[in-house]
């Protein structure tokens, strides 16, 4: 059977609770057709890029799916009609992941306070004294402010 995975995104104004129900209706919609949702992720209330119909957050949910496209079908079809999730995309995928997916790696990297762009402590790490400046370097032949050339007079306005 093909495997999906299925994103969506719900309102900000619910309550996890209700998303969570939201998620069970949906699995069951999958199964009923004969389907399985092999693993769900709620990834939590995250902010989005830009305003979706006056919300700028919403609870993202991942269902990971496999099933025939029929039930996959009917799951777009009863998501789009429900009012309370404002975005959802599927997308066919050759095997479903193991494990948990990217974005939960992420918020469990960053609870940790793990940065693998960065030192061991977590930030630019110890810069040491830096010492005086010292002197300023040398400008050149670089006139100074007084020393500059006039400058041509402006056009005067209605010349014409």
């Amino acid at each position: 059977m093909p495997s999906y995975e299925h994103v969506y995104l719900a309102r900000q104004d619910l309550a996890p609770a209700q998303v969570e129900g939201l998620t069970e209706a949906f699995s069951k919609i999958v199964s009923d057709f004969g389907g399985e949702v092999k693993s769900n992720e709620y990834w939590g209330l995250r902010n989005i890029a830009y305003r979706i119909k006056k919300n700028r957050k919403a609870h993202y949910v991942l269902l990971n799916i496999e099933g025939p496209p029929a039930a996959v079908q009917e799951l777009e079809r009863q998501v789009a009609l429900n009012e309370d999730v404002i975005r959802y995309q599927t997308i066919r995928v050759d095997a479903l992941e193991e494990g948990p997916s990217a974005m939960m790696k992420k918020s469990e990297r960053s609870e940790r306070g793990d940065r693998p762009d960065r030192g061991e402590r977590g930030d630019r790490g110890d810069r040491g004294d830096r010492g005086d400046r010292g002197p300023r370097p040398d400008r050149g032949d670089r006139p100074e402010r007084g020393d500059r050339p006039e400058r041509a007079p402006r056009a005067q306005e209605g010349a014409w």
